[in-house]
């Protein structure tokens, strides 16, 4: 879906919006002095203006433009979600290098000001650079084991299917056990049933 085509569907969907707003009706309701609810044009209502007595949303409809246009659409997620430990190695990943560009940034700003903090930064800077680098391999190496784990990877090596035919057999044995318990019950129960 083009950029054009978006905005034209965006436009459809305010104006239909809008279109559907105007034809909702509002009851035109006020309260009379003695308490009873009376139906009709009162006085406040012909103004524009919504009396205290509607509810919220009456008085949000009232208030708002006729060409409203909500600041964003949310439109479903192209992409699935990434699986727990593949998320929290990326998390962990950004971190570490983000603390190591802090670091290199610290470091050269001491070696250009001529401090003696400089050589230990530097050193530091150039060890976290191995871990930052470890870090962004971590994430590769967890996407790749949960996929063969857990994914159905086409290659003879995935031990999804081997672990896939392990549940399904353990599934098979409880289910065969439960019946053998419900059929020794039944029987037992006619049993007993027989003898009294």
């Amino acid at each position: 879906m083009g950029t054009a085509e978006r905005q034209e569907a965006l436009e459809d969907g305010v104006a239909a919006r809008s279109t559907a707003q105007r034809r909702r009706e509002v009851p035109d309701r006020d309260i009379s002095a003695d308490g009873g609810t009376t139906t009709g044009g009162g006085a406040q209502r012909h103004s524009g203006e919504p009396t205290a007595d509607e509810p919220r949303s009456a008085r949000a409809a009232a208030q708002q433009p006729e060409d409203y246009r909500p600041l964003w659409i949310e439109e479903p997620a192209r992409r699935r979600r990434l699986p727990d430990p593949v998320r929290t190695a990326a998390v962990r990943a950004v971190l570490i290098i983000a603390v190591t560009l802090i670091q290199a940034t610290v470091a050269f700003l001491c070696t250009m000001a001529g401090s003696w903090l400089a050589f230990p930064l530097v050193i530091s800077s150039v060890v976290s650079t191995v871990v930052a680098t470890w870090g962004a391999l971590d994430v590769w190496v967890t996407r790749q084991m949960w996929n063969q784990r857990n994914g159905v990877v086409s290659e003879p090596s995935s031990t999804a299917r081997a672990l896939r035919r392990e549940r399904r057999r353990a599934q098979r044995q409880a289910r065969s056990s439960e019946r053998a318990q419900e059929r020794i019950a039944r029987k037992s129960g006619a049993g007993q049933l027989s003898h009294s």
